[in-house]
Order: structure tokens, then sequence, then C-alpha cells
């Protein structure tokens, strides 16, 4: 991949993280504890990339720096997090588990077909082992970065966003 498009892609993800931030009302801390799983995770992706592209699974031919592509994963990563931050506090380890299954599930669809399109970004050895190793890595995005944000910024439920089970909510219930 080119330095124009990682630049032009990590500037699109960008936006997405900051409507991202507007839209699940984090707070400060809670956006820098996605930051931080963003950046746990850009390390591990890279480690990821270093590794399959060395047993042959894919080649992600870099022309550009590799700092652009571990700042282009840590911004495009980050908004997953705010996502299941507010899918955890909605719907507690259900909601978790699911978007993990969700995200390990279209994850490799998703890059081949990126493959398909751009060669040149990324290409894919045949066989299943490439396909599983992609789904790991998206596990592994959601599982991690998740992780990270969990002891950055405390559990879901600590937010003052967080339900209430006060007498108030006991009282409208009894309704």
């Amino acid at each position: 991949m080119t330095t124009w498009p990682i630049i032009l892609l990590t500037g699109a993800y960008l936006i997405e993280l900051l409507a991202a931030i507007y839209f699940t009302r984090a707070t400060y801390k809670r956006v820098a504890g996605a930051l931080a799983g963003g950046v746990a995770v850009g390390a591990m992706s890279m480690a990821m990339i270093a590794f399959c592209e060395a047993i042959g699974w894919w080649q992600v031919p870099l022309a550009s720096p590799p700092f652009l592509l571990f700042l282009g994963l840590v911004i495009s990563c980050s908004p997953i997090y705010l996502v299941t931050w507010r899918m955890a506090r909605r719907f507690g380890r259900r909601g978790l588990a699911i978007c993990i299954g969700i995200a390990t599930i279209i994850g490799p669809p998703r890059d081949y077909l990126i493959a398909a399109k751009y060669p040149e970004w990324m290409v894919f050895s045949p066989g299943v082992a490439p396909i599983l190793a992609d789904a790991v890595a998206y596990l592994g995005i959601v599982v991690v970065g998740h992780a990270v944000m969990y002891f950055v910024a405390g559990p879901a439920t600590a937010d003052r966003l967080a339900r209430s089970t006060g007498p108030i909510l006991q009282v409208e219930r009894g309704n």
C-alpha cells in the first residue's frame, strides 16, 4: 500500500472516530481507553502481519513507512472499542460476545474482498489457514482492544452514562 491511500484512509477513519466519540457520548477517560486499545491492537496487528508474511499466509507490500500503517490501525480500530463499550453497557457480556462473533465472521470476507479489488495492498495465499488466521486476527482485534480499554477506563457500568438500579427504576417498573 502506498503512502497516499494510507493517509486518505486514516483521515476517513479519523472522521469515523470523531463521529463515534460524539454519538457514544464517550468521556475523555473512555476515549483515552479506546485509543490505548487502538495502540495495543496496532502493535499486535503489525506483529501478526509480519508473522503471517513470514510463514507465507499473506503479503502486505508496504511502500510507505510502517509507522503510517500502525497509525492507521490505531485510528481505525479505536471506534470499535467505543461501540463495544456501549454494547457491553447496554447488553452486558452477551452483547460483547455478539460483537466479537460478528467481527470474527465478517472480517475475513471483508479482507478478501479488499484484497481482490486492491491486490497491491494485500495478497492472500490459497487455503484455509490464511482465512482462519485472519479470523483470529479479528477476534484478537476486538478482545485485546476492549480489554485494554477496560483496564484504562474501567468497566462500562462505571461510567456516568450507566443505567441506575436505584429506587427510581424500581418504582417505574412497578407502575
